[in-house]
């Protein structure tokens, strides 16, 4: 298939070198002249494509909706479908984990915290009933007390659940500085983005 850039070109070609008006060259390639003529009105967006790289490169498991929580915090303001189609276009999309390897680039160590609520850590552990029912517990630590803030004990606990939970712990115990955790799906839903955002929580 020919590009729209191809035909272009080999209209400028035809009116450049064989001296045709722009109609006969367009009619000679099957090309529309209106689309010969059209100028992009999208902005170049270098600064927003510079930091997504940026950002990118420091979190090399974070796809673009987490950008994007990231991006609105710096004050990028732009909705997901744009920003979608600029993550592809620079080809930062997340690799598929095959087998496992080390991490790619060079990981910051983690501070040991020294105050309580400094940074609280979640998990997930699983058993099973006698009747062969699972379920799950989400466990909330404080990493400097070492103290477990919360058990939570359902057969389902999703991404909207465990932000309640940690709404319903913050009005108890104060707001963490940072939360931790693996890259489960429950840590990574949308619901738990939104909650770090509007928290202010790293």
């Amino acid at each position: 298939m020919v590009t729209p850039a191809a035909k272009r070109k080999a209209v400028a070609h035809l009116v450049g070198i064989h001296g045709m008006s722009e109609r006969r060259a367009c009619k000679a390639i099957g090309f529309c002249r209106m689309t010969v003529r059209y100028q992009t009105s999208r902005s170049d967006d270098a600064g927003l494509r510079q930091r997504m790289r940026e950002i990118a490169h420091e979190r090399r498991r974070f796809g673009y909706r987490r950008l994007q929580v990231l991006l609105k915090r710096e004050g990028y303001l732009v909705n997901h479908k744009k920003l979608f189609r600029l993550y592809r276009e620079e080809k930062l999309t997340v690799r598929r984990r095959g087998g496992r390897k080390r991490a790619l680039g060079t990981r910051a160590p983690m501070t040991v915290p020294v105050l309580p609520n400094e940074r609280w850590s979640l998990d997930f552990v699983s058993d099973q009933m006698t009747d062969g029912r699972r379920f799950r517990i989400l466990t909330v630590v404080d990493d400097c007390t070492r103290e477990c803030l919360a058990l939570v004990v359902d057969t389902s606990l999703s991404g909207a659940r465990v932000a309640r939970e940690l709404d319903r712990l913050v009005a108890e115990r104060g707001k963490p500085k940072m939360v931790v955790s693996d890259n489960g799906s429950e840590f990574t839903s949308n619901a738990i983005l939104t909650w770090a955002d509007q928290s202010r929580v790293a």
